[in-house]
């Protein structure tokens, strides 16, 4: 068809339109990631350094914040740190430097490793009970299903001051006030409704003849659910499990009021490292530094999964 014109799809945008659409990706990126290079710079910055004004760009890097958020020191006078012993290592050494004696560890790993439980813990129950009630939802006739899919939505809408002192009280009574099992059970309830609705969607895209199919050549619906369904809602499961644990790590609130020792995670214990003579910036930083990388490695190793999760179903041939 010589006499033909070629047009261009409709859909294709026009290489003006790519540039400007480049150009806000990389401004937002910038504008979102600053912030994080600026806390990841704190953390390795000396006090002096971290509340310099004007801001201190190029600095001498020293682990003084790390050593902060690990130990517990006390300021002594010149005099009396002469007469101690000579200095057992390095992270003592940098204390002392600042006339400062450490006493003892902080308890910033207890925090961490709750952190890890209760974030992971949560996230991994409230993915496995959010697939199997969607796959419900998706695959059968539920009465009142609707009704139901709302309801479940409602509870997250809830702010979470409004059920604090119920739970507060419910958790007296039962024992699971600053207990790691309470925080992952709360967290998993609020978590369920998000997997639920996320999830739904994605088994609603698995055509459900590959279930068929696998039930004539004699699979149970269990087999099929766990060989042909899972495998195909990786990629939702991977973005559905990414939300849950971001809000479980990020938790403040219900944390505050339901732990003070053996189950409190970082979020509540962040904003108290505290040093002598005002707020201790790099430890702070040290800190959140340390908070951030789980969830730094964990989006990372599934960032595949999330793009195509987030994306499944938008284009359909």
């Amino acid at each position: 068809m010589s006499g033909a014109r070629l047009h261009r799809p409709f859909s294709e945008p026009s290489p003006l339109l790519r540039w400007l659409a480049a150009l806000v990706v990389v401004t937002y990126a910038i504008v979102s990631i600053l912030p994080i290079v600026w806390i990841g710079m704190t953390a390795f910055k000396s006090q002096s350094d971290a509340i310099a004004y004007p801001p201190k760009l190029l600095f001498t890097p020293t682990l003084e914040g790390f050593v902060d958020l690990f130990t517990v020191q006390t300021r002594q006078p010149h005099d009396f740190i002469a007469k101690l012993p000579p200095p057992a290592n390095w992270y003592e050494k940098l204390a002392r430097s600042h006339d400062m004696v450490i006493v003892g560890r902080s308890r910033v790993v207890e925090r961490f490793v709750n952190s890890i439980i209760i974030g992971f813990g949560s996230t991994i129950l409230a993915t496995l009970l959010g697939t199997l009630a969607a796959y419900g939802f998706s695959r059968f006739k539920v009465p009142l299903a609707d009704d139901l899919m709302f309801f479940i939505l409602s509870t997250r809408m809830m702010p979470p001051i409004a059920v604090a002192v119920p739970i507060y009280m419910m958790y007296r009574y039962l024992g699971l006030y600053d207990t790691r099992t309470g925080m992952i059970l709360l967290y998993t309830a609020v978590n369920v409704s998000l997997a639920v609705w996320l999830l739904k969607g994605f088994i609603d895209e698995i055509p459900r003849e590959y279930e068929e199919a696998a039930l004539i050549d004699g699979y149970t619906r269990l087999q099929a659910f766990r060989k042909v369904v899972l495998p195909q809602a990786v990629t939702g499961i991977a973005a559905t499990a990414i939300f849950c644990l971001i809000f479980s790590w990020n938790e403040y609130a219900f944390d505050l009021l339901l732990s003070s020792s053996e189950a409190q995670t970082m979020p509540p214990f962040i904003p108290f490292i505290i040093g002598e003579g005002g707020q201790n910036w790099p430890a702070v930083a040290a800190g959140t530094t340390l908070f951030l990388a789980p969830i730094f490695v964990f989006t990372i190793a599934l960032r595949k999964h999330l793009l195509r999760g987030i994306t499944f179903g938008a284009v359909r041939k």
